[in-house]
């Protein structure tokens, strides 16, 4: 069964640090794209990170020096290390597979959505 379940989502104060983890089953893990997504309450969900199968990845402009995209193939794992956090990067995350294409911080095509973490920061 094709899965992917996200972890690693909670409350921080401003200037913290979370490390979000997205466990993947039922897929070649090196292989095809990987991104996380967000989306804020009224707001449509937006890229935040995306890796390629090669490695090389892209960030939103909103995220760019602060977060981290990475995978570890051994684990079937993907993780966002997200630090110097603001209020305006709470949302639910989710990680997607899916198709690249070009050099923005999102899939072209979404094969598959994860469920989704929940990302509280406060001031």
């Amino acid at each position: 069964q094709v899965q992917l379940v996200e972890s690693g989502g909670g409350s921080v104060q401003v200037g913290g640090s979370l490390r979000l983890s997205c466990a993947a089953s039922g897929y070649t893990f090196n292989t095809g794209c990987w991104a996380w997504y967000r989306q804020a309450p009224g707001k449509e969900r937006e890229g935040v990170a995306r890796i390629a199968s090669g490695s090389s990845t892209t960030y939103a402009d909103s995220v760019k020096g602060r977060f981290t995209i990475s995978r570890d193939n051994a684990k079937n794992t993907l993780y966002l290390q997200m630090s110097s956090l603001k209020p305006e990067d709470t949302a639910m995350y989710y990680c997607a597979r899916g198709i690249c294409a070009g050099n923005l911080p999102r899939l072209y095509y979404v094969n598959q959505w994860g469920q989704g973490t929940q990302v509280t920061v406060s001031s």
